[in-house]
């Protein structure tokens, strides 16, 4: 399935082995390269299998982590400004998110420096967010990965299957809170309360429904790895798919953030 609503996995190319290719409902011994039913890539190169994907994604989970946690201890112990940090990595972060997005191939590099620039920014905002709720960074993040757990374990089941009237209902709501975002922002810089980020019920009932739909795309992007898997693309798109499921971890984690502290505050 070629539509989905993160812009990492729009117009991948066309692989070139069979449809039949192990995925992630698939054996793992189909996941192996001599479990190939169909011809290799006619790159040469070896074809991505799941194991690929899961390796790549855990690195760069892994390094935002760690520059996550450090950022996030900086500016806990008062040695940096959390701006100082915050603002390098959110520009640094999107510039790298842009060029892999436009220039359709994958990078290792690039992906692991995207991975990195955004533990530093999403680290300092935590940093923010404990100095005021002590004990939300480890809520927010157990609340992230068990949202990805529990989206993981669903696609694989096939208790929700992603049909094209699915995927079209999740892209069509990400791009209505998407919108609404950015009129809230629009909006506040008129001093015009739209009530979506004050901390109210109003703003608690969103979040709720951004990480509702936040949790959807999950599904969207197991299933574009998933499509690289069974057209056999290079092994080397791993990176692109890690890439494509960290923007929704980023997302994911930021809303999650931001429901614990509306319940926290007095």
């Amino acid at each position: 399935m070629r539509t989905t609503s993160n812009p990492a996995f729009r117009n991948l190319p066309t692989g070139g082995g069979s449809g039949n290719y192990a995925g992630f409902g698939q054996p793992y011994e189909a996941q192996q390269y001599g479990g190939y039913q169909g011809a290799p890539p006619t790159t040469g190169e070896r074809p991505i299998t799941i194991d690929d994907v899961v390796t790549k994604t855990a690195a760069t989970l892994a390094i935002a982590l760690v520059t996550g946690f450090v950022s996030a201890w900086l500016v806990l112990s008062g040695q940096v400004q959390p701006f100082a940090l915050m603002i390098p990595g959110m520009l640094i972060g999107l510039v790298l998110a842009l060029v892999i997005i436009f220039k359709r191939m994958p990078s290792a590099p690039m992906v692991l420096a995207y991975s990195a620039a955004e533990g530093v920014f999403l680290g300092a905002i935590t940093g923010v967010f404990e100095s005021m709720f002590a004990g939300i960074a480890w809520q927010a993040i157990l609340g992230t990965f068990g949202v990805f757990g529990a989206m993981l374990v669903v696609y694989k089941t096939g208790a929700i299957r992603v049909t094209p009237r699915l995927t079209k209902w999740i892209i069509g709501a990400t791009v209505g809170v998407v919108v609404l975002m950015l009129g809230n922002l629009i909006m506040s810089l008129f001093g015009v309360n739209m009530g979506l980020r004050d901390g109210g019920t109003l703003a608690i009932v969103f979040s709720l429904v951004v990480i509702g739909i936040a949790a959807f795309n999950f599904l969207l992007d197991f299933e574009a790895a998933n499509e690289m898997i069974r057209s056999a693309l290079p092994a080397k798109y791993a990176w692109l798919a890690a890439f494509g499921l960290m923007t929704t971890l980023v997302w994911l984690y930021l809303e999650i953030l931001r429901l614990l502290s509306y319940l926290q505050r007095d």
